[in-house]
Protein backbone atom coordinates (compact mmCIF):
# COMPACT_ATOMS: atom_id res chain seq x y z
CA UNK A 1 0.00 0.00 0.00
CA UNK A 2 1.53 3.41 -1.02
CA UNK A 3 1.32 5.54 2.35
CA UNK A 4 1.36 9.36 1.83
CA UNK A 5 2.79 11.38 5.48
CA UNK A 6 1.80 15.23 5.12
CA UNK A 7 2.73 17.76 7.62
CA UNK A 8 -0.33 20.43 7.86
CA UNK A 9 -0.21 23.49 6.67
CA UNK A 10 1.14 27.03 8.37
CA UNK A 11 -0.14 27.94 11.59
CA UNK A 12 0.31 31.47 13.67
CA UNK A 13 2.18 29.31 15.91
CA UNK A 14 4.36 27.56 13.60
CA UNK A 15 5.65 31.15 12.04
CA UNK A 16 6.50 32.09 15.33
CA UNK A 17 8.03 28.80 15.75
CA UNK A 18 6.02 27.61 18.92
CA UNK A 19 5.64 24.65 20.60
CA UNK A 20 1.99 24.19 19.33
CA UNK A 21 0.51 20.78 20.54
CA UNK A 22 -2.72 20.87 22.63
CA UNK A 23 -3.47 24.45 21.25
CA UNK A 24 -5.86 23.96 18.36
CA UNK A 25 -4.82 26.63 15.89
CA UNK A 26 -6.31 26.84 12.38
CA UNK A 27 -4.24 27.80 9.01
CA UNK A 28 -3.52 30.85 8.25
CA UNK A 29 -5.35 32.55 5.43
CA UNK A 30 -1.65 32.37 3.33
CA UNK A 31 -1.29 28.30 4.09
CA UNK A 32 -4.94 28.07 3.41
CA UNK A 33 -4.60 29.76 -0.64
CA UNK A 34 -0.69 27.70 -0.92
CA UNK A 35 -2.45 24.58 -0.10
CA UNK A 36 -5.28 24.98 -2.73
CA UNK A 37 -2.55 26.19 -5.08
CA UNK A 38 -0.42 23.12 -4.73
CA UNK A 39 -2.76 20.59 -4.84
CA UNK A 40 -1.88 18.69 -8.32
CA UNK A 41 1.81 18.04 -6.13
CA UNK A 42 0.06 15.18 -4.04
CA UNK A 43 -0.85 11.76 -5.00
CA UNK A 44 -4.63 11.31 -4.92
CA UNK A 45 -5.17 8.40 -2.03
CA UNK A 46 -7.89 5.85 -1.41
CA UNK A 47 -8.51 7.35 1.93
CA UNK A 48 -7.58 10.15 4.23
CA UNK A 49 -6.77 9.86 7.51
CA UNK A 50 -6.16 12.71 9.70
CA UNK A 51 -5.69 14.30 13.37
CA UNK A 52 -8.62 15.73 14.95
CA UNK A 53 -6.95 18.77 15.24
CA UNK A 54 -8.45 21.74 13.34
CA UNK A 55 -5.47 22.31 11.09
CA UNK A 56 -5.09 18.65 9.69
CA UNK A 57 -8.30 18.82 9.05
CA UNK A 58 -8.56 21.92 7.46
CA UNK A 59 -5.40 20.56 5.14
CA UNK A 60 -6.62 17.43 4.11
CA UNK A 61 -10.05 19.25 3.09
CA UNK A 62 -8.11 21.57 1.33
CA UNK A 63 -5.71 19.04 -0.48
CA UNK A 64 -8.59 16.00 -1.12
CA UNK A 65 -11.99 17.70 -1.21
CA UNK A 66 -13.83 14.76 -2.43
CA UNK A 67 -12.57 12.91 0.43
CA UNK A 68 -13.90 12.96 4.17
CA UNK A 69 -10.72 12.65 6.21
CA UNK A 70 -11.34 9.79 9.10
CA UNK A 71 -10.03 11.25 12.30
CA UNK A 72 -8.12 9.29 14.74
CA UNK A 73 -6.95 11.27 17.94
CA UNK A 74 -4.04 8.65 18.58
CA UNK A 75 -2.26 10.95 15.96
CA UNK A 76 -2.82 13.50 17.71
CA UNK A 77 0.64 16.13 17.83
CA UNK A 78 2.47 15.48 21.33
CA UNK A 79 1.61 17.20 24.41
CA UNK A 80 3.88 19.42 25.57
CA UNK A 81 2.76 20.31 29.02
CA UNK A 82 4.69 23.27 30.32
CA UNK A 83 6.46 24.21 27.07
CA UNK A 84 2.90 24.17 25.13
CA UNK A 85 2.85 27.49 23.14
CA UNK A 86 6.15 28.77 24.03
CA UNK A 87 8.94 29.37 21.85
CA UNK A 88 12.96 28.93 22.24
CA UNK A 89 13.05 32.78 23.41
CA UNK A 90 10.25 32.46 25.70
CA UNK A 91 11.69 29.02 27.19
CA UNK A 92 15.58 28.87 27.16
CA UNK A 93 15.41 30.77 30.90
CA UNK A 94 13.69 27.76 32.33
CA UNK A 95 15.66 25.30 33.77
CA UNK A 96 13.12 22.21 32.94
CA UNK A 97 13.79 23.30 29.04
CA UNK A 98 17.52 23.29 29.62
CA UNK A 99 17.33 20.18 31.01
CA UNK A 100 15.22 18.84 28.25
CA UNK A 101 17.41 19.66 25.91
CA UNK A 102 20.15 18.28 27.45
CA UNK A 103 18.38 15.12 27.39
CA UNK A 104 17.89 14.74 23.39
CA UNK A 105 14.53 15.23 23.47
CA UNK A 106 13.87 12.10 25.26
CA UNK A 107 12.73 13.99 28.56
CA UNK A 108 8.91 13.93 29.25
CA UNK A 109 7.54 17.66 29.02
CA UNK A 110 7.23 18.86 31.98
CA UNK A 111 3.10 18.32 32.93
CA UNK A 112 3.28 16.99 28.94
CA UNK A 113 3.99 13.50 27.19
CA UNK A 114 7.43 11.47 26.78
CA UNK A 115 8.74 10.69 23.50
CA UNK A 116 8.16 6.92 24.12
CA UNK A 117 4.74 7.79 25.00
CA UNK A 118 3.93 10.19 22.60
CA UNK A 119 5.63 7.37 19.63
CA UNK A 120 3.86 4.41 20.99
CA UNK A 121 0.65 6.42 20.65
CA UNK A 122 1.43 7.21 16.96
CA UNK A 123 2.82 4.18 16.00
CA UNK A 124 -0.84 2.33 17.82
CA UNK A 125 -2.66 4.44 15.61
CA UNK A 126 -1.12 4.01 12.60
CA UNK A 127 -1.56 0.61 12.58
CA UNK A 128 -4.71 0.76 12.92
CA UNK A 129 -5.43 3.13 10.47
CA UNK A 130 -3.53 1.27 7.83
CA UNK A 131 -5.47 -2.11 9.13
CA UNK A 132 -8.48 -0.25 8.69
CA UNK A 133 -7.23 0.72 5.01
CA UNK A 134 -5.84 -2.93 4.19
CA UNK A 135 -8.83 -4.66 4.94
CA UNK A 136 -11.09 -2.53 2.36
CA UNK A 137 -8.71 -3.01 -0.44
CA UNK A 138 -7.53 0.59 -0.60
CA UNK A 139 -4.15 0.99 -2.44
CA UNK A 140 -3.04 3.83 -0.96
CA UNK A 141 -3.46 6.37 1.76
CA UNK A 142 -2.83 9.71 2.83
CA UNK A 143 -2.22 10.75 6.76
CA UNK A 144 -2.58 14.26 7.69
CA UNK A 145 -1.03 14.76 10.48
CA UNK A 146 1.70 17.01 12.74
CA UNK A 147 5.66 17.05 12.27
CA UNK A 148 6.07 14.95 15.59
CA UNK A 149 3.48 12.17 14.55
CA UNK A 150 5.48 12.13 11.29
CA UNK A 151 8.94 11.82 13.07
CA UNK A 152 7.49 9.12 15.08
CA UNK A 153 5.84 6.99 12.47
CA UNK A 154 9.26 7.15 11.09
CA UNK A 155 11.64 6.45 13.23
CA UNK A 156 9.71 3.13 14.41
CA UNK A 157 8.49 1.69 10.98
CA UNK A 158 11.49 3.43 8.18
CA UNK A 159 13.48 1.05 6.02
CA UNK A 160 16.68 1.57 5.82
CA UNK A 161 15.88 3.16 9.28
CA UNK A 162 16.67 6.55 10.03
CA UNK A 163 16.13 8.24 14.05
CA UNK A 164 13.72 10.59 15.05
CA UNK A 165 15.20 13.95 13.85
CA UNK A 166 15.99 13.06 10.84
CA UNK A 167 12.29 12.91 9.78
CA UNK A 168 11.47 16.77 10.37
CA UNK A 169 8.95 18.30 7.59
CA UNK A 170 8.05 21.70 6.34
CA UNK A 171 4.41 22.56 6.98
CA UNK A 172 2.92 20.89 3.82
CA UNK A 173 5.96 18.89 2.92
CA UNK A 174 5.99 14.96 4.11
CA UNK A 175 7.06 11.58 2.46
CA UNK A 176 5.73 9.35 0.42
CA UNK A 177 6.13 5.70 1.39
CA UNK A 178 5.35 2.20 0.41
CA UNK A 179 4.23 0.47 3.25
CA UNK A 180 5.54 -3.49 3.74
CA UNK A 181 3.56 -5.51 5.61
CA UNK A 182 5.30 -9.38 6.71
CA UNK A 183 3.66 -12.95 6.06
CA UNK A 184 0.41 -11.20 4.30
CA UNK A 185 -0.54 -9.81 7.52
CA UNK A 186 -2.33 -6.21 7.18
CA UNK A 187 -0.23 -4.44 10.38
CA UNK A 188 2.92 -2.60 8.69
CA UNK A 189 6.40 -3.47 9.74
CA UNK A 190 8.21 -0.94 7.97
CA UNK A 191 8.18 1.91 4.99
CA UNK A 192 10.29 2.11 2.80
CA UNK A 193 10.40 5.95 1.76
CA UNK A 194 10.39 6.87 -2.00
CA UNK A 195 10.20 10.77 -2.39
CA UNK A 196 9.48 13.67 -0.59
CA UNK A 197 5.95 15.34 -0.86
CA UNK A 198 5.02 17.48 -2.64
CA UNK A 199 6.85 16.30 -5.97
CA UNK A 200 7.61 19.84 -7.12
CA UNK A 201 8.67 21.05 -3.37
CA UNK A 202 8.83 24.72 -4.51
CA UNK A 203 4.79 24.88 -5.43
CA UNK A 204 2.87 26.89 -3.24
CA UNK A 205 6.00 28.41 -1.17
Amino acid sequence: MQICLIRHGMTAGNRQRRYVGITDEELTEEAARELCAARAQYPAPDCVFASPMKRCVQTAQLLFPGLQPELSSGLRECSFGAFEYGNYQELQGDSRYQEWIDSGGTLAFPGGESRAEFSDRCCVAFADCCERASARGAASAAFVVHGGTIMAILDRYSKPHRDYFDWQAPNAGGFLCELESEGGERIPSSLRVLSVLPFAAEAGR
